[in-house]
């Protein structure tokens, strides 16, 4: 069995369960060495809000930053996403295997289908009976003030 570090697959699904962390992870992987202004450039939030995604990134260990006078580049390290892909590959296994079951199933099911007729229960005679009329009861007595 492959031993991962519990506290850094923590911290790569958290900084990956972000939707923008997300966003900023797939524009490095298409274009490695963006500043920081080029990674924010497409995004509706301010640079600090940017700057916080790319700490929460970079403490994950899945980006490097590198600052060239006054221009702060950024690139992709994607080796904490490689734990995380392993310990993902686990379960995708176990749900094939409870998949290919379910299909089988529904084969079986899918060739007994439609199911033979089952014999009423109801007795021959309750299909012509009918209810009675409900009758109104005689009025009370009433009080006259």
């Amino acid at each position: 069995m492959v031993k991962y570090s519990e506290a850094a697959l923590d911290r790569t699904f958290a900084a990956l369960s972000d939707p923008t962390r997300r966003a900023l992870v797939m524009r490095l992987a298409e274009r490695p060495d963006l500043s920081v202004s080029e990674l924010a450039a497409p995004f509706a939030v301010s640079l600090p809000a940017i700057m916080k995604h790319l700490d929460v990134l970079a403490q994950a260990g899945l980006v490097a930053r590198a600052k060239t006078g006054r221009v702060v580049a950024c690139r992709l390290k994607a080796e904490p996403m490689r734990d995380a892909f392993e310990w993902l590959n686990r379960y995708e296994k176990f749900w094939s295997e409870r998949l290919n079951s379910l299909a089988a199933f529904l084969e079986e099911e899918e060739e007994s289908w439609p199911p033979k007729p089952q014999p009423s229960r109801a007795s021959p005679s309750s299909a012509a009976s009918r209810r009675r009329p409900q009758r109104s009861s005689r009025p009370g007595p009433t009080r006259k003030k």
